[in-house]
């Protein structure tokens, strides 16, 4: 299904949870507001099936951090029944202890956020002293299935990593995302932006350097860098902020918040609530018109 604007609908970005085991402090909690009413596995699956209905072929699951719901591998095998490819983003605390069960469940793949590998930094981002276990879980889930990294970059904290990282995801096999810091609600001129941005473009004419192939991703049409690292090629994406034309023309996603509401675009609060209908016991071909109208509501921010 396409929206107004010729934009093919692929994908739902499915938050599960507020909840989490970090306090990262620029988490922007998927443009969610916390909440407790988070859908059940019985509840997921109907969304997700619905979702098949109108062309979707591909769930993200999100939270919060998704691992912290206790029936999260019931959750990925109902949704694997639908999709082509569910994958999932992560902290990566409890991915070790899930990898091997997810995978059997039908997880194509995960995103592990880390933004450092210094213990001191990793603590002050996250709050918490978890650096070990992220490590040794990417180690795990690494020859178990696909892993990106996902490293905010941010100025004067981490800004300097980047070639350990790059040397990190080699050695482990895992593509890396170096991600330019998101604004918070104060925008491009709240203290916290102007303190710790820092644009990726030096980074990005360095990478283009050193690439022995540039390639473009066909979502929100981003670059991939492969870097010759001891012999083998290691894969860098740059993802620009959401801020950006390009972001929003080749955007392919819808999003569900935990509590069931159908987002059409991430900076848009016109939600529709998926769970009251589902909770009225709606027939499907009013969840299915649920969806159509959330996808009319579907317009470029930038």
């Amino acid at each position: 299904m396409k929206d107004d604007y010729g934009r093919e609908i692929r994908g739902l970005r499915l938050s599960v949870t507020q909840r989490c085991n970090l306090a990262c402090f620029y988490c922007h909690r998927e443009g969610q507001e916390k909440n407790n009413k988070e859908l059940s596995p019985d509840e997921i699956e109907r969304v997700v099936r619905i979702s098949r209905e109108i062309g979707i072929r591909e769930v993200k699951i999100t939270g919060g951090e998704p691992l912290i719901r206790r029936d999260i591998v019931e959750i990925v095998k109902r949704i694997s029944r639908y999709m082509d490819e569910v994958s999932i983003t992560t902290n990566g605390v409890l991915l070790g202890r899930y990898a091997s069960l997810l995978k059997n469940a039908g997880l194509n793949r995960a995103n592990v956020s880390l933004d450092s590998l210094n213990n001191e930094k990793y603590k002050r981002i996250t709050g918490k002293d978890y650096l070990q276990e992220v490590i040794n879980s990417i180690k795990i889930a690494s020859k178990i299935m696909p892993l990106k990294i996902n490293m905010v970059v941010m100025r004067g904290l981490n800004e300097d990593e980047i070639p350990e990282m790059i040397g990190f995801a080699s050695e482990n096999r895992v593509i890396l995302q170096l991600i330019e810091l998101e604004t918070d609600k104060q925008g491009i001129n709240g203290s916290f932006y102007r303190r710790y941005h820092h644009s990726l473009r030096d980074i990005e004419d360095k990478l283009k350097e050193k690439a022995s192939r540039i390639e473009i991703r066909k979502m929100h049409h981003r670059k991939k860098y492969f870097l010759p690292v001891n012999g083998e090629e290691v894969q860098i994406e740059v993802v620009r902020p959401m801020h950006n034309s390009e972001f929003c023309k080749y955007c392919s996603r819808m999003r569900m918040t935990s509590d069931g509401k159908l987002k059409p675009c991430l900076y848009d609060n016109h939600n529709i609530d998926i769970a009251d209908l589902i909770r009225d016991n709606v027939d499907d071909d009013e969840l299915i018109e649920a969806f159509k109208r959330a996808v009319k509501l579907r317009k470029p921010y930038w």
